[in-house]
């Protein structure tokens, strides 16, 4: 079941200070178009990093790809646009999905959707499991109270690119079908740096 940013929805830390990158694990996603490094904020979303991290612990990540690109261009039916890139499971052919976790608001966590956060896509508060995107530009109204998604509840925000977003980038400008990339860019392995 493929979850949108709403409609369908991935984060970055606008935490005030800097997030202590010794308590935080990073993570290396590589792609067919380039490596993206990932700060993950398991101090300041538990529920949400600890989610992420357990997909890439047992290796449900294998065949994501990133297959949604929102642009300022592709949002015709929009009152409020934003720019992300999405990836995860989509339709999950092999089962590897886990169940929706809680939702961690951003007034919860404090980690704002600005330049390159990493976040969870979903439907319902609720809903979020293995789709995630990532965040081109300041994107506040995906924050708590943002009017993106009509609940008002905003996305989980839950860690940050440290390195790569010529790469989110690059995903970003790939042609696309409205919001669905023409042919989707494979994560070939996502791992653990350290943490």
């Amino acid at each position: 079941m493929l979850l949108f940013l709403a409609p369908v929805a991935v984060a970055l830390c606008g935490c005030g200070g800097r997030q202590d990158a010794e308590s935080n694990p990073r993570i290396l996603m590589k792609t067919d178009l380039g490596d993206i490094e990932i700060e993950v904020f398991m101090d300041r979303a538990p529920v949400t990093a600890a989610n992420f991290l357990r997909y890439i612990r047992e290796n449900r990540f294998r065949g994501a790809t990133f297959y949604r690109t929102v642009t300022m261009s592709n949002q015709p039916d929009k009152d409020v646009l934003i720019e992300v890139i999405q990836g995860g499971l989509a339709e999950d052919p092999d089962g590897l999905a886990l169940p929706p976790i809680g939702h961690e608001t951003t007034d919860r966590t404090g980690i704002l959707h600005r330049d390159g956060t990493v976040s969870m896509a979903r439907l319902a508060p609720g809903t979020a499991g293995s789709e995630f995107f990532i965040c081109i530009g300041d994107q506040p109204e995906l924050d708590y109270g943002g009017r993106r998604n009509p609940d008002g509840q905003g996305f989980a925000a839950f860690g940050r690119v440290n390195d790569g977003m010529e790469v989110v980038l690059k995903i970003q400008m790939q042609p696309a079908d409205g919001q669905f990339l023409n042919q989707r860019i494979a994560i070939r392995e996502v791992a653990l740096i350290d943490g």
